[in-house]
Formats: C-alpha cells, sequence, structure tokens
C-alpha cells in the first residue's frame, strides 16, 4: 500500500469512528425519548447524512487538494459512518442531474425493492440458522 493511499484510508477511518459514534449517539438518544416503536433513530441520521451530504456535495465542490482531503474525511468518513444512505442520496442526484430518467429510476427501483428483498431473506437465513 502506497503512503498516500496508507494516509487517506487513515482519514477515512477517523472519519468513519467519529460518524459511528454520532449515529450510536443519535439513535441512543431517540429510544429514550421517542415512543411508538417507529425507528426514529434510523430515519433521523438518514434524513440528516442526506441533508449533510448535499450541504458537503455543494460546499465542496472545488478540486483542491484541500478539499479532496476534507471531501474524503467528512463525506466518505464521517457520513459513512453515519450512514449510507446519504450516499445513495447523492447518487441519487447525481443522476436527476445528468439527466438520466431510466437510469435513476432503475437505480432507485432496484436499491430499494432489492433492499426490501433482500432484508427479508437475510432475515429468514438468519432465523434459518437459528432453527
Amino acid at each position: 500500500m502506497s503512503p498516500g493511499i496508507g494516509l487517506q484510508l487513515a482519514v477515512v477511518m477517523a472519519g468513519g469512528a467519529l460518524g459511528a459514534a454520532g449515529r450510536f449517539l443519535v439513535g441512543q438518544w431517540l429510544m429514550r425519548h421517542a415512543e411508538g416503536g417507529f425507528p426514529w433513530g434510523t430515519l433521523a441520521v438518514n434524513l440528516l447524512g442526506s441533508l449533510a451530504a448535499g450541504f458537503l456535495l455543494g460546499a465542496l465542490d472545488e478540486r483542491s487538494p484541500q478539499v479532496l482531503w476534507w471531501r474524503l474525511f467528512l463525506m466518505v468518513g464521517v457520513l459513512g459512518g453515519f450512514t449510507t444512505y446519504s450516499a445513495l442520496m447523492v447518487e441519487v442526484l447525481l443522476l436527476a442531474r445528468a439527466p438520466k430518467p431510466p437510469l435513476l429510476a432503475a437505480y432507485l427501483g432496484a436499491t430499494l425493492v432489492g433492499g426490501l428483498l433482500l432484508v427479508w431473506l437475510g432475515f429468514r437465513a438468519g432465523l434459518l440458522l437459528r432453527g
């Protein structure tokens, strides 16, 4: 691994640790303060992550070396640890700006339907494993 890749990986990992801690803290706080069994913590981090990703995508649009390091730390690291939903939303925004409506619809459909199918299949497999 080259030194450049190693440093980039360290930056992403540091951001990821902060993002994961943030997700944990938001989830814990909302579990204690929200009622009704709705997954408020997940919804909150996914929506906050989407807002932050859009903001950072707009704010860090220049290609200077300093900006690229901030993008690695904040977008790949922090938001990657906080939520992967933000990455989906960035990709959807980029497809929408292209504009590529059929590709956008296919990507969203595959993500949502495929995700629901796979989470169900994984759940069933987990139940089978338990016996």
